[in-house]
């Protein structure tokens, strides 16, 4: 009888260590898990990192699609900016065409009186007032950017004269060239305002 449950007390031991080494082995250990398992486990991680290359090729595709944008509208904002600033440039250039155009006549004028006046007997107040005025008012429209277009002696040039009428030049070596100017013509920075009128030998 006492040889039975020893032998009963040896196998019920026997069983629980057997259940407390079951217990102690880690769980997903491949020692234990059959072909088909680690396959299945090996491809669950290859399809994870398949996912995550191409989530990474996505926003790398999405990065790379905002940075042309970005550089798009930035090249195109830098164009605008020039522009403006060009127009702005011509606009403050020409802004006073219209008002200097409408001062030619007033400047021929003087000129005229000034020529008339230079005539005159020296120590004329009035004749060196003229004069005075005339000069006063050159000064500033040259500054404003007021030149006057050469014209006696150059050849004609349609870009810059007006032919009013051509005469039988003197000389040979004065064919197709300015003789005479009637009205002077005048350019505002580089722009012509108004065509000098001239006389052409042929």
């Amino acid at each position: 009888m006492e040889k039975k449950a020893d032998s009963k007390k040896k196998n019920t031991q026997k069983e629980a260590d057997q259940a407390a080494g079951q217990q102690e082995q880690p769980i997903g250990n491949t020692d234990n898990m059959s072909s088909e398992e680690q396959l299945q486990e090996e491809e669950t991680v290859l399809d994870m990192n398949q996912e995550m290359l191409d989530r990474i090729k996505e926003l790398e595709a999405k990065v790379a699609e905002a940075n042309e944008k970005h550089l798009r509208l930035f090249s195109e904002f830098d164009n605008y900016r020039k522009r403006t600033a060009r127009e702005r440039i011509e606009l403050s250039k020409n802004a006073s065409e219209e008002m200097i155009t409408a001062l030619l006549p007033v400047v021929d004028d003087l000129e005229r009186a000034s020529t008339l006046a230079a005539g005159e007997a020296k120590g004329d107040a009035m004749a060196e007032g003229i004069t005075l005025i005339y000069n006063k008012l050159k000064a500033i429209l040259n500054q404003k950017g007021l030149e006057e277009i050469n014209a006696v002696g150059e050849d004609f040039n349609t870009d810059f004269h007006e032919a009013i009428t051509h005469i039988p030049a003197p000389e040979k070596n004065q064919k197709g060239k300015v003789v005479e100017v009637i009205q002077k013509g005048y350019m505002l920075n580089g722009k012509v305002i108004r065509f000098a009128r001239v006389v052409v030998a042929n």
